[in-house]
């Protein structure tokens, strides 16, 4: 059943009040009524209103419907306001709009009239209100606390860009696929002097040659079939902001050359077109493919490769990153279970356990998607193995096991044993959240033997 939007009228002719009233309900509004400012202070302080329309003259008072605009501006300015009078001039409609009110109306006035002005101040509310929450969501999107951990690498990835946000400089991020490269493109844009301008981000790897060509530098009419009107690109519509190129290893050679031209001289010229178009845009590009590699072969334009990679930041797999896992389990499972609108969800210490010695082959998208599925599919509030998809339920972490054949040219034991011992202290402590105790249970340790492993291997200042 749809909310029905509610409407205040001020006025202290009762048959306007009725008529008002009569008219609005009609058209599916929840309507109330008031004859005098206070009686609309008092309903106001206590109920909120889609509108209010107030009458301008209200029995001796000639200004009671400005004295309302000026509380309503003071008191609920999200409150849109429509003055009625039939003491209209220019004047009084000025001022009514200085003090807040969104439309003014003549007495009298027809019924479709006061229908319209409504429904506009409605319209306008709702803009209003989604662009709020579009400028929190962008922000947010933008903010470094959704690069959730509190490993060191996370650590160093987060000063990273903090440290090159505000640079003009390229920036090449490379990593494994689902590891959150555009994050961290969004989160360099957010925070730079570019914040305010666009942030627009094209997958080079979504789009065959010719329509990528079109897509980024735009086009004219006729210059290819279906090219029916000027169509400008997104160097165009990113000018100002920043340009993220995902998947740049994925771009043709031809192309290549167009945009190393574009990052010497920030001069773009449109297929078919003849006249360029001086753009300000910053490039972040993406990849998971090894560009350096691609370069020495052939395969990627070594001039280009080096123009963009002027600032390379890496982002770890979620493999090296065991110590942002349980953290990131918790903030998924917030997600998921929000948006499912189901209550508070957790996993059990046997799924975090095997979560944590899982290889995540898909990184961190692998996780958010693995845990959406689990919210859908688990029947309690508390995430067991069998709620787990095959691939990751039959997973099994056997330490120890690549070691029953010495390789061929030898290893050193000590540091082997230390590797393993390392990961499986780590392992323990976060899946007992970090209480030493049961963790040496865990690994058949007393506390004091463990205490001396933690810190020979300087992990007993570990967070």
């Amino acid at each position: 059943m749809a909310v029905q939007n509610r409407i205040l009228v001020v006025d202290d002719e009762s048959g306007m009040r009725e008529l008002l009233e009569i008219v609005l309900a009609k058209d599916g509004y929840d309507v109330s009524t008031a004859s005098n400012v206070d009686d609309a202070q008092k309903l106001l302080e206590n109920e909120s209103f889609d509108v209010v329309l107030t009458d301008l003259r209200m029995g001796s008072d000639r200004d009671a419907g400005m004295k309302l605009l000026s509380w309503l501006n003071e008191n609920s300015p999200s409150t849109p306001s429509i003055m009625m009078t039939a003491y209209g001039s220019v004047e009084t409609a000025i001022e009514a709009m200085k003090r807040g009110a969104a439309d003014y109306i003549m007495k009298p006035f027809k019924n479709e009239e006061v229908r319209i002005l409504i429904q506009r101040a409605i319209e306008q509310t709702r803009i209003k209100r989604e662009n709020i929450a579009l400028r929190k969501e962008q922000a947010k999107r933008g903010n470094l606390d959704n690069i959730i951990g509190k490993g060191k690498g996370t650590e160093e990835l987060r000063d990273m860009i903090r440290r090159v946000a505000d640079l003009p400089s390229t920036v090449a991020i490379h990593g494994e696929s689902g590891t959150g490269k555009e994050l961290v493109a969004r989160g360099i844009h957010q925070l730079s002097g570019r914040a305010s301008k666009p942030f627009v981000a094209v997958n080079c790897g979504g789009f065959p040659e010719n329509l990528l060509e079109s897509e980024l530098f735009g086009h004219k009419k006729g210059s290819f079939t279906g090219a029916y009107e000027d169509k400008e690109g997104l160097f165009v519509v990113a000018d100002g902001g920043t340009l993220f190129l995902d998947e740049i290893g994925e771009m043709p050679m031809a192309l290549q050359v167009k945009l190393l031209r574009v990052l010497d001289n920030s001069v773009i010229h449109p297929v078919g077109g003849t006249v360029g178009k001086k753009v300000d845009v910053r490039i972040i590009s993406a990849t998971n493919r090894d560009l350096a590699q691609m370069a020495h072969e052939g395969a990627f334009r070594e001039d280009l490769y080096y123009r963009l990679n002027v600032i390379p930041i890496t982002v770890p797999p979620l493999r090296d990153r065991a110590d942002d896992i349980p953290l990131l389990i918790r903030h998924f499972l917030k997600v998921h279970a929000e948006k499912m609108k189901r209550g508070e969800m957790r996993v059990s210490e046997d799924v975090e356990s095997l979560l944590l010695g899982y290889p995540w082959p898909g990184n961190v998208r692998e996780l958010t998607n693995l845990l959406e599925r689990a919210v859908a599919l688990c029947r309690g509030d508390v995430i067991e193995i069998s709620d787990l998809p095959p691939n990751v339920r039959d997973h099994v972490s056997t330490p120890g096991e690549s070691a029953k054949e010495l390789p061929q040219g030898g290893l050193d034991l000590e540091e082997y044993v230390a590797e393993i011992e390392t990961s499986l202290i780590k392992q323990a402590l976060q899946s007992t959240r970090y209480s030493q105790k049961r963790a040496a249970d865990l690994l058949g340790l007393t506390a004091r033997s463990l205490r001396y492993r933690l810190k020979k291997y300087g992990l007993a200042d570990d967070d």
